[in-house]
């Protein structure tokens, strides 16, 4: 028997291969498939099962290509309801994968149909539990994703209570927990950048498993401080849920290069929007006018699908050379199939050509000291708000770039913005995109808060 974490960063995201005696499982498989096909082919091992532990909100599951392409089973828990054919498990369902056996323990609270699955070894020894969303390393999955008809945050909250102390509490405190997500991901608050560890360390470590916490207790710091979901999450479960066009459809249309006469072309003609994926100096020095800069090296798929709130929406591509086919296959994995093509070269070839460009105004840390302290600076700090109270720079204004859409009519528009965020790539992010819309007077801060707070502007903290 082996299990294998898959694990993409960007997404904070564990897929699991598992395999034995010829048979394996993926437990949560990203969209892009050929990675698991192509592991089992080298192993000479047939995967039988598609594990789901629920309808992601943050991601498209790869599901459905799998099962087209290797006739595995798709496997969801109880309370799950499909558009095409699965396999809906009965609570405490055992499915047998070589000379192993795999439980569906139904663990419903982060969503109604939430479904952990518990690995029994050859010795039929309890051996690992593949947790979902509903029991993270250092936390649990919020259950704020899935109020459905008269079910509330606080409803789903008890579930989630009931479903931890009676099917997961229980367990041997030897067993390694493998959970859906870590740091970094909106499904939970509190993570730990730990990606698995044994239940009895979360049992001793993690808050929402402590031992004398009643489930009022629970239901309240469970349900305390959650962030506004990303809009793109509903969208991801529909796709989930109902059904998708195929990863190879969605990369073929993506795989178009185009000429900067060509793509100058197809932007007029069918109102894409530019997404130039480079890192954000390179996107500050030089730039097609109106296009927003997503840097690839950052949470770029989250990014995504928290800024362009239309999945639809056709997406022209500004990249570096080579990496076309990974920004188009990023994309899909959040739900965003609509690329229609990219710039054959990158921004050179389009420089090249001699069509027009723009930049970004920047400053170093230290210039803008000197700045700040000669005069009154209309200072934007896009970091979360919780970021913005735990320290910030004197007279700035908090106007996350979560929620720009929404904000744009906060942004001044007859002065000078000096633009910050933590270290730089959402600031660039912000910049572009108010620059798209026509605020053009805008001026990123290099380093954002971690350089500005090491000079001589005053930062008020805890604030």
């Amino acid at each position: 028997m082996k299990i294998e974490q898959i694990y993409t960063g960007c997404l904070a995201q564990g897929a699991y291969f598992i395999v034995s005696n010829g048979e394996a499982a993926v437990i949560d498989p990203l969209r892009e498939v050929e990675p698991y096909i192509q592991k089992a082919a080298k192993i000479g091992a047939k995967i039988k099962y598609v594990f789901e532990t629920h309808f992601h909100a943050d991601f498209v599951s790869g599901h459905l290509d799998l099962s087209e392409k290797t006739g595995a089973d798709i496997v969801y828990g109880p309370n799950a309801n499909t558009s095409f054919k699965a396999h809906i498990a009965k609570d405490g369902e055992e499915f047998k994968l070589g000379d192993i056996v795999i439980k569906a323990l139904h663990t419903p609270g982060h969503t109604l149909e939430s479904t952990s699955y518990l690995l029994f070894d050859e010795d039929k020894k309890p051996t690992a539990l593949f947790s979902g969303d509903t029991l993270f390393i250092g936390d649990v999955g919020r259950p704020d994703l899935a109020q459905k008809c008269d079910l509330t945050k606080d409803d789903l909250a008890g579930l989630l209570f009931d479903s931890l102390r009676s099917k997961i509490m229980t367990l041997p405190d030897d067993i390694t927990v493998f959970p859906a997500h870590g740091a970094g991901s909106a499904c939970g608050k509190n993570m730990s950048k730990e990606t698995s560890d044994t239940l009895g360390n979360q049992k001793r470590f993690n808050y929402a498993l402590r031992a004398d916490m009643s489930r009022e207790e629970f239901i309240k710091e469970v349900t305390a401080g959650l962030p506004e979901p990303p809009q793109y999450f509903p969208e991801n479960v529909k796709m989930n849920r109902d059904g998708y066009e195929s990863i190879d459809d969605v990369l073929e249309r993506g795989d178009q290069a185009l000429s900067a006469e060509a793509f100058e072309a197809k932007a007029n003609n069918t109102g894409a929007l530019l997404l130039d994926t480079r890192d954000a100096s390179d996107f500050a020095a030089g730039y097609i006018p109106n296009s927003i800069n997503i840097g690839m090296d950052g949470s770029f798929a989250p990014w995504v699908g928290a800024l362009i709130p239309d999945l639809k929406q056709n997406l022209l591509i500004i990249t570096e050379p080579g990496k076309e086919e990974e920004v188009v296959t990023r994309l899909a994995r959040v739900g965003y199939d609509h690329t229609i093509g990219y710039l054959n070269g990158g921004f050179e070839s389009w420089v090249e050509s001699g069509k027009g460009v723009d930049k970004v105004e920047s400053v170093s840390a230290t210039e803008f000291s000197d700045l700040y302290n000669s005069g009154n600076l209309e200072v934007i700090d896009v970091r979360k708000s919780d970021e913005f109270s735990s320290g910030h720079i004197e007279g700035a204004k908090n106007l996350p770039l979560d929620y720009i859409n929404d904000l744009m009519t906060e942004f001044p528009k007859n002065k000078t913005l000096y633009i910050h965020c933590a270290g730089g790539y959402r600031s660039m992010i912000a910049a572009s995109i108010l620059k798209s819309r026509g605020i053009d007077d805008v001026v990123n801060i290099e380093g954002g808060f971690g350089a500005v707070s090491k000079t001589s502007v005053p930062v008020l903290e805890g604030v």
